[in-house]
């Protein structure tokens, strides 16, 4: 006698066991597809760790030689602190991060408050999550802590990627500058907004520089003697501005970033250093408490402003762009590393949701993010976030745990042709 088919969900995990319901009994096996993860940042980290916890491994290449702690500050909103907590790390980032009470914004010269977001406990209970400020070492430290340390490879610079003419075969090949390849299943492009991958997709494209400069550093407080500083403030000039902000629990660092006219300026790189007269010169006019705080740092660097044009889409059959690599965005919103996280997780919920086939993963993940994204990236651009009175719900209230996915659908399993991949079966 003939049983009826029966619909069983593969297991997650490394293999995926189908029985198929028929007799006699046969046993079909799924090998879940490996993935490459190009970029040892947030996003990348961020994923890795999500991926991890579900019990699906990936595989980071990273082209810096070692991990080093770079002095800048970075600000994890509500949202952003959801991911942290969806992966275990909530304890550890509040232990050591500064939690202020509210978000000043001030006019540069006078000091006049035009703006204050209540944050500490108060956003807390709004938004289910604190806003915490943090040395961005330390978040990235606290990432790493959550893949295992083989699964990141370091100094391995990518130079190519193959992935057009293998796509009948399945597979991705990468190179990478020391000579050395690897084969995966699909690739994630978590490399920045100098996104290796996306250049292989695309082709070289200009950066859209926008004639200002970022300097920033981290410094000991007690270099200020006992002066006293907002705990969290933005201080707005008529064409330039800075903010400044502690990053510890025990308030004894301090970090600054700013963006200042300066269009013969054109270095992309977070490693060069800035001249502190130049500094000093451009902040002259400004509040004591801004002036305090430039002329006691003793050093910092200084990068060039810049944004890329909406990408048309971030995807190309096995391979898929996350992070700046698809949406890099000004700082003003302080929201970059935040939604590459929040792609990070979504991106893990998708890949759970169709563990043998990460073209539709990656086609719903796009659905998922593109909309958010390209309000936060035009939103960040105008430079005007909190200058006034403003509802930042639509920010700090999304969950990337929880927030819906697009349905499933065929077209979702098309490659840009509209030609239907196949899922990885082995």
């Amino acid at each position: 006698m003939r049983h009826r088919s029966a619909q069983c969900k593969p297991l997650a995990g490394p293999t995926s066991v189908l029985w198929t319901g028929m007799l006699p009994r046969r046993i079909v096996t799924f090998m879940a597809p490996s993935l490459a993860i190009i970029g040892a940042g947030m996003g990348g980290l961020t994923l890795a760790a999500a991926l991890h916890q579900r019990g699906i491994d990936a595989q980071i290449y990273e082209q810096a030689p070692r991990f080093v702690r770079l002095g800048a500050g970075i600000q994890m909103s509500p949202n952003a602190m959801r991911v942290l907590r969806g992966i275990g790390l909530e304890p550890r980032i509040r232990a050591t991060a500064f939690q202020p009470h509210s978000w000043t914004n001030r006019d540069w010269d006078t000091g006049k408050l035009t703006n204050e977001l209540p944050l500490g406990a108060d956003a807390e209970a709004k938004y289910g999550a604190p806003y915490l400020l943090m040395h961005r070492g330390d978040l990235h430290e606290a990432l790493a802590s959550r893949v295992p340390r083989e699964r990141i490879a370091l100094d391995k610079k990518l130079i190519d990627l193959d992935w057009r003419q293998e796509r009948d075969h399945g597979g991705v090949t990468l190179r990478f500058a020391d000579g050395t390849s690897a084969r995966a299943d699909a690739v994630v492009a978590a490399d920045g907004i100098h996104s290796r991958a996306r250049e292989l997709w695309l082709g070289a494209e200009q950066a859209n520089f926008t004639g200002r400069v970022a300097y920033r550093t981290t410094f000991p407080a007690a270099l200020l003697d006992g002066a006293e500083i907002d705990q969290c403030c933005k201080w707005w000039g008529p064409d330039r501005h800075i903010v400044i902000y502690y990053v510890t629990a025990n308030r004894d660092e301090i970090y600054f970033v700013t963006s200042v006219p300066e269009p013969e300026f054109a270095v992309e790189s977070w490693s060069a250093t800035g001249d502190l007269e130049k500094l000093r010169a451009a902040f002259a006019g400004f509040h004591e408490q801004v002036r305090r705080v430039v002329n006691a740092c003793p050093r910092m660097h200084k990068w060039a402003i810049v944004d890329r044009d909406p990408l048309p889409r971030w995807r190309d059959g096995a391979t898929v762009l996350l992070g700046d690599a698809a949406h890099p965005m000004t700082q003003y919103m302080a929201q970059g590393a935040a939604t590459a996280m929040e792609d990070a997780v979504v991106l893990s919920r998708c890949i759970e949701a169709a563990p043998g086939d990460m073209a539709a993963a990656f086609a719903r993940f796009e659905a998922a993010r593109r909309e958010r994204t390209a309000r936060i990236q035009g939103t960040s651009s105008q430079n005007t976030f909190m200058r006034q009175p403003t509802d930042p719900s639509w920010v700090y209230g999304y969950d990337a745990w929880t927030e819906p996915l697009p349905e499933s659908a065929d077209v979702q399993r098309l490659d840009p042709a509209g030609k239907r991949i196949r899922p990885f079966a082995r």
